[in-house]
């Protein structure tokens, strides 16, 4: 049996939760919810009634999961260290009716920063996806700003769920009233989501070979 499977498996009907609040930093909080089949909720506020819907890659959604699966949450997973306010992150896992849950603002163990990381980049991501809707709907000057910033966050490999961002970028390109330079940017980066998205996964070794 691969790995992909077991690991589907050991989460199956399970959704990971990841949570920050930051005072100090914007958005102040940050929610995340991954359920097994990759489809995700992003919130800034936690009163939100209507989070941002986004889908992440089945490569994605396996990577996120896998590390889920290496933090143990019964652990104390603070550092021992003094260290100024990073912001309280809490990561949740719910699965078979049964929930476990870690905080920490510091952490020396490096599977839950990884982890922690992860969600990071989808928060990440989701900021990208506001600020381009946005600026596509009210500050139309502004887009070509936006797009220089999603194009140098995927450049630095930050963004997930790069699917979400196409009808955005297809209605940029399409639309006469947004700078010549913004829908071609647009365009260019819509061709390269859609690349990124029709490549398919190395398959995963055959245990019995």
């Amino acid at each position: 049996m691969s790995s992909t499977v077991l690991l589907l498996a050991l989460f199956a009907d399970s959704q990971i939760s990841f949570k920050k609040v930051f005072p100090a930093s914007d958005p102040p909080y940050v929610g995340i919810t991954v359920t097994e089949s990759g489809a995700g909720e992003y919130r800034s506020d936690p009163k939100d009634e209507q989070p941002v819907l986004f889908q992440l890659s089945p490569a994605e959604r396996e990577q996120l999961f896998a590390l889920a699966a290496k933090v143990d949450l019964k652990q104390n997973l603070e550092s021992p260290a003094k260290v100024a306010n990073m912001g309280m992150k809490t990561i949740r896992v719910e699965r078979d009716g049964k929930a476990a849950e870690a905080k920490w603002n510091y952490t020396d163990n490096a599977d839950a920063r990884a982890l922690g990381d992860f969600f990071e980049r989808i928060s990440e991501s989701e900021q990208r996806f506001l600020e381009l809707e946005r600026t596509a709907k009210y500050e139309k000057i502004g887009v070509n700003e936006a797009l220089l910033n999603l194009q140098a966050d995927w450049e630095r490999k930050q963004l997930v769920a790069v699917s979400q961002y196409l009808p955005l970028l297809d209605r940029i390109t399409r639309g006469e009233s947004y700078l010549s330079m913004a829908r071609k940017r647009a365009a260019a980066l819509a061709e390269t989501f859609r690349l990124e998205q029709d490549a398919k996964p190395a398959a995963s070794p055959d245990p019995s070979k």
